[in-house]
Parts: structure tokens; sequence; C-alpha cells
């Protein structure tokens, strides 16, 4: 991927401000801090589907396979230096040990040559089996904090996952509800990336606290763009 291409998909996406750095929110459902090359995604939930089938339940098991490419597509476009995932990468902690050898093969291909770290979530608290990369609990660049949940108090430059945030507006009679960023300036919560994974209003009470209501932003996913959304324009539901 070039430097044009890039320019080019950063140009498609929203530029916003977070604690002073600058960040992409991508409408495919990641974030990228140019001046890092950093690149964050957040719930993958891989091998949510062979999960379920564990437990009985008869579902495509194509989750993996599909997350994997939207994740190659975006880590070609991007060319990070380095990339984080925060957490819940995979559905449960032997997530790694059930995925497929091309699928692991296809993952490591996307590994070399950058930096990597795998944040710890709550459902894969350990690092992943036979898998390169760094586990962390949380990591630091510039004035950003990324980890998996979001704190209960006030935290500045704070990125994470965990709640899938999604948003619904209502315009002209029409009710529209996608996945979203979710943030006010001073922190993020990240959209869920993974095929298989659902979401959470962002009006829902377990976001209560999180943002400053006057400045909260849901930066909806579009099909090729993202559109920003102010708190006052927001719905439940």
């Amino acid at each position: 991927m070039t430097a044009v291409h890039r320019a080019n998909a950063i140009a498609a996406a929203g530029l916003v401000g977070l604690a002073g750095e600058c960040a992409v929110c991508d409408p495919r459902g990641v974030l990228y801090f140019p001046d890092f090359g950093l690149l964050a995604v957040s719930d993958l939930h891989l091998e949510k589907g062979s999960a379920i089938a564990r437990r009985g339940a008869l579902i495509p098991p194509y989750d993996t396979v599909a997350t994997l490419a939207r994740l190659a597509e975006v880590v070609s476009d991007y060319q990070p230096r380095t990339v984080v995932s925060l957490g819940d990468s995979f559905h449960d902690g032997w997530g790694a040990e059930r995925l497929p050898l091309p699928f692991r093969q296809r993952l490591e291909v996307l590994m070399t040559g950058r930096d990597w770290f795998w944040v710890t979530g709550n459902h894969d608290p350990d690092a992943p089996a036979d898998l390169p990369g760094e586990t962390v609990r949380e990591l630091a660049f510039g004035s950003l904090i990324l980890r998996h949940e979001p704190s209960g108090t006030y935290v500045e430059g704070e990125v994470a996952g965990h709640l899938h945030p999604c948003a619904r507006i209502v315009q002209r009679g029409r009710s529209v509800r996608r996945r979203c960023f979710a943030g006010d300036g001073s922190r993020m919560i990240m959209p869920a990336f993974g095929a298989y994974t659902g979401s959470l209003n962002v009006l829902d009470r377990a976001y209560r606290g999180l943002f400053r209501h006057e400045t909260l932003m849901a930066y909806m996913l579009g099909t090729d763009r993202v559109f920003a959304m102010p708190g006052s324009m927001l719905r439940p539901g």
C-alpha cells in the first residue's frame, strides 16, 4: 500500500481529536493513530462460532475467517508499525488452541514485521497459545492508555472496548441503529470488530458516568464513511 493509498483511506474515515492525539475512526471499526503508526482493534472474539458449537448450537462456523479477512484488509490499507488488539481477541481461553492451522498462519502473516500487542480481556485473560506478540494488561502511547474495560472513574486518554457500543438516531421518522465509536474528546470506546458480536446502545446505563454528556459524540459506522452524531441526537433502544 503506497502513501497515497494510505492517505485516501484516512480521508475516507473520520478524523477526531482524542486527549490531544489525532485519531482516525475508520468505518470498518478500527482506530488508527497516524503519529504512532498504531492500529487499534477491539473485541475480535475469534472462534466464537466454535465455542458456541461446543455447547451444542448449530451455527455457521465462518466468523473467524470473515473477521480475519476484514482485519487483513485494514492492516493492508494502513500498514501500521504497531497493532493493538484491545482484549476479547478470542471468545474464550481456549480459542487460540482451536484456531485452525490455515487461520493461524494467516494471522501470523499479518503480525510479521510489526509490533503486535494482545491486551487481556474478560473472555481471554491469558496469552493466546502458541501465537507471537506480547500480552499486556494495558498499554501507554503518548497521552493514551489502551485497555480492554473502561475504568469506572475519569481517565484522560483512555481507549477501551468491551461494551460493544452502538447508537440510534431518528430522522424523518426513520430509525437508524449502527455500531459506533463513542467518545467525548477525552475517552473513546471502540465498537466490536468480530463477525459474531452484538452491540449495546451508548445510552444504556452501562455507560453511565463514562462520558461528559455535553461533549458526547457517536461516530456511527456507515458503509464507506463515519457519521459524527452529537449526544443530543441519540435515542435509546
